[in-house]
């Protein structure tokens, strides 16, 4: 369990609704579909209704900013069965950069790869009480895009498994161009939050709003207030 499952979920039934992506940059075919991540016949570029709301709330307060800049979707509703297939793509993944195998594998070393995947992946559980971030409809990956079309180097890629990822991994960078990776990840959490969502406080591209971490990181930051998820699982 994460320290956020401990928070309560009460569902408000809020609808799961497609996301305007006119209004947003997206990488096309999705990157996940183009794994062979098995959505069905749900596309992977939904979010409930009130969050798409906020994210267009973040796209227009980005503009305010940066005019003509805009946020990029990654990944958006991902069900369970999805959360299933990343995680162990990634696995495998990791194995591949240790040049592994897992029949080779002692149990000391599945478990640290393991441990390694689940920094950055969430458990695809079935429990209604401590579901994948991402299979609320409440959670969103992206990045941004400059005015020119460009995507920001935010020094990692988006599902890097590796300490680069936290997001305030540059904040004392003294490289100028390690300076620039933190500004422009402080840019895109500020849109963000300002829109009321929170960040993954171990990956720069996560975002949610209404979800376990949602309220835990709302809880942690106001303990005299009780917060809790308004969306659990979808599927």
């Amino acid at each position: 369990m994460r320290p956020y499952h401990k928070v309560l979920i009460i569902e408000c039934g809020e609808p799961l609704v497609e996301i305007p992506l006119e209004q947003f940059a997206v990488e096309s075919p999705h990157p996940y579909e183009r794994l062979g991540a098995p959505y069905g016949e749900v596309s992977p570029y939904f979010l409930r209704k009130s969050v798409v709301d906020s994210l267009i709330a973040a796209q227009n307060y980005l503009q305010q900013i940066r005019p003509n800049w805009q946020i990029q979707i990654f990944d958006a509703y991902r069900p369970v069965q999805v959360q299933q297939f990343m995680v162990s793509y990634a696995f495998s993944q990791a194995l591949e950069i240790r040049g592994l195998s897992e029949a080779e594998l002692s149990q000391n070393q599945m478990q640290e790869i393991w441990e390694e995947v689940y920094k950055i992946w969430a458990e695809p559980s079935l429990d209604e009480k401590t579901p994948p971030p991402h299979s609320t409809g409440a959670a969103v990956d992206v990045t941004l895009v400059d005015d020119k079309g460009k995507i920001l180097d935010m020094g990692s890629p988006i599902d890097e498994m590796s300490e680069r990822s936290h997001p305030l991994y540059f904040a004392n960078a003294t490289d100028l161009q390690e300076q620039q990776y933190h500004a422009h990840r402080q840019l895109l959490c500020h849109v963000m939050e300002k829109a009321g969502f929170k960040r993954n406080p171990r990956e720069w591209w996560h975002f949610s709003i209404g979800d376990q971490m949602w309220a835990w990181l709302n809880n942690e930051a106001n303990p005299d207030q009780s917060f809790h998820a308004r969306y659990g699982r979808l599927a």
